[in-house]
């Protein structure tokens, strides 16, 4: 009995060894030092059965890639991820885990080695009695009074509609948020492409799209977050989402009906203009992907958020 109980015990033991968490796992917020920019850059690390470690990682752009294993060796790491919009070869990371603090390089498709680094991603603690502000009008009607086009600007302003009439710069408010709730009303052409970022991290996806719904079609949390339908009225309507986001939770009602509800995102998508989750954040409206108009744009901040 006694040889029984201590096998028990060995075995008991070495799963826990195999299952017990490395200290790379969890969420990280990254930044990339590329031809002496700063980019906004994402990781998870998980664990798949009981040796392997799998992830998903965001780049500049595009949505979260699969990694199909994180090799690990002590506190020295490395992966690799086929191009995605990019062209050429294998993105290629390499880094080491010191003072919980993540830091190491990668070599892009063209074979140019930059350097990066990384801090855990924040646990957000959910406000389950959110105590709502006063609703605040973000855009005016009239003109770019409180947004700052990121780029040349080819946003105008007609008869109370903002209007990007060609692809060219994002806009950006010039008021950062915490929790809040967004009322927004937008209208595009046929095959058109946009999306509203919150906190300018986490892009929901404006696009004209019908059939099976995906994470990078209408109502999406592009690469994370699939709506339940598509319930896009299709080109030159006008469209509405309402908006709830506390923490890194979010409920999407669009045109109505709730697509997403309660959700985590787990992290920043491409073109995020910052990794720094932890922070209050503006608006982001594209204007890069194609023509777009939007009006009644509408904020209730939260007054008593929680992080």
């Amino acid at each position: 009995m006694k040889a029984l109980f201590s096998f028990i015990c060995a075995f008991a033991f070495s799963l826990i060894s195999i299952y017990a968490q490395k200290p790379i796992e969890g969420r990280w917020d990254l930044v990339l030092q590329m031809d002496g920019k700063e980019h906004p850059s994402w990781l998870e690390v998980t664990h798949s059965g009981m040796n392997t470690l799998v992830g998903r990682y965001v780049f500049l752009n595009g949505s979260a890639r699969p990694i199909s294993e994180v090799k690990i060796d002590e506190n020295n790491f490395s992966f690799r991820i086929p191009p995605q919009w990019e062209s050429g070869d294998d993105l290629e990371f390499k880094g080491t885990l010191v003072n919980n603090e993540l830091k190491g390089t990668f070599t892009y498709t063209d074979g140019k080695t930059y350097n990066w680094k990384g801090v855990r991603a924040p646990i957000f603690e959910y406000n389950n009695n959110p105590i709502w502000g006063a609703p605040i009008t973000l855009f005016n009607g009239r003109d770019l009074t409180g947004w700052t086009p990121m780029g040349e600007n080819q946003w105008v302003v007609e008869d109370g509609v903002l209007k990007s009439p060609k692809s060219g710069a994002n806009l950006v408010s010039d008021t950062k948020f915490t929790d809040f709730k967004l009322h927004i009303e937008f209208k595009f052409p046929a095959q058109s492409n946009s999306g509203i970022y919150l906190r300018g991290r986490y892009e929901v996806q404006i696009m004209d799209s019908q059939g099976e719904p995906s994470s990078i079609l209408f109502g999406g949390v592009y690469g994370f977050l699939t709506p339940n339908e598509i319930v896009s009225k299709g080109p030159d309507v006008w469209q509405q989402f309402d908006i709830t986001l506390i923490g890194n939770r979010v409920t999407i009602v669009a045109n109505g009906k709730s697509v997403i509800t309660d959700q985590i995102i787990p992290g920043i998508t491409g073109g995020a203009l910052d990794s720094n989750e932890g922070e209050a954040g503006p608006f982001l409206i594209q204007g890069d992907h194609g023509p777009i108009e939007y009006r009644n744009i509408i904020v209730t901040p939260i007054l008593n958020s929680k992080k």
